[in-house]
């Protein structure tokens, strides 16, 4: 069973093949994903849908700067292409994402990629 900086290596690959249902399948079932400029999304198949609506509405990449493991933790910081950074706290228990949050600029992402401001 993969340990928690494992799973997020995975995580990183399939979301930059934007691989919706591969990042889906990191997930438990019951999952919760907050990405904290917006709503949680619960459950694995919310989180598939989530990934596929935002893959169709701009191409993005996570290059990794820095990935640590504490415990049933991973805390990964990334930056894209373009200089948004961010940071994902994941809670890995049995080799499956149980809970992630993220911070990032939603304003600096949505301007990025000429995206509608909310």
């Amino acid at each position: 069973m993969l340990r928690p900086k494992g799973v997020v290596t995975q995580w990183v690959d399939a979301f930059n093949r934007a691989d919706a249902d591969a990042l889906a399948g990191l997930y438990h079932e019951e999952a919760v994903n907050h990405q904290v400029a917006n709503e949680p999304v619960t459950g694995s198949a919310a989180i598939r849908d989530m990934f596929l609506s935002e893959f169709s509405s701009a191409k993005m990449a996570c290059i990794v700067e820095n990935l640590f493991e504490d415990g049933e933790w991973a805390i990964l910081e990334w930056r894209d292409p373009l200089g948004l950074r961010g940071c994902g706290f994941f809670h890995v228990v049995n080799g499956k994402i149980l809970f992630q949050r993220g911070y990032w600029d939603k304003l600096s992402f949505l301007k990025q990629h000429n995206l509608p401001l909310e």
